[in-house]
């Protein structure tokens, strides 16, 4: 299994080989991803922003996510973690997005949406935003930690795959 700077740098090459700049709107893992890709030299090249959008109100302001789907489908659903890329990729000079929101716990969770609980989307250029949910197990620390990894390999395999 590659470790986390391994991937960053096999994510830095893709996006720059195809001229992309990602952007990332986090909300359980709070910026985590962000800070991770920027703590590899030379990520301005293709890292364009992070967005923390821990509250509601912040991820229909900042991403975009219309108000009815967080009222209809909640904070931790598919739904919004596309309108969270989507936002991210509309409202910003960026052309790939990661998005993360989801429960780490160690409460917030429902019987429907247990703690570790964790929805990611992706969209590239030219191609319509994709999300998974996932379940997490362990503390807080260790589904945010598992969290960033799985977004950070899925976009990996996504970016040498499915573009």
């Amino acid at each position: 299994m590659r470790s986390e700077l391994e991937t960053v740098s096999q994510l830095a090459t893709v996006l720059v080989d195809r001229d992309w700049r990602l952007a990332t709107v986090e909300s359980c893992t709070g910026g985590s991803i962000a800070q991770l890709l920027t703590s590899v030299a030379g990520s301005s090249e293709w890292f364009e922003c992070g967005l923390v959008t821990y509250s509601n109100r912040s991820k229909t302001e900042l991403a975009g996510v219309p108000e009815h789907l967080i009222d209809q489908y909640g904070a931790v659903s598919e739904k919004v973690a596309c309108a969270m890329a989507s936002g991210a990729i509309s409202r910003t000079a960026a052309t790939a997005a990661l998005s993360v929101t989801g429960v780490a716990g160690p409460s917030g969770g429902s019987a429907t949406k247990p703690v570790g609980t964790v929805y990611i989307a992706w969209q590239f250029p030219g191609l319509p935003v994709r999300a998974e949910r996932f379940h997490f197990h362990g503390d807080r620390d260790a589904v945010r930690r598992q969290s960033v990894n799985i977004a950070l390999e899925e976009l990996l395999r996504l970016m040498s795959t499915t573009v």
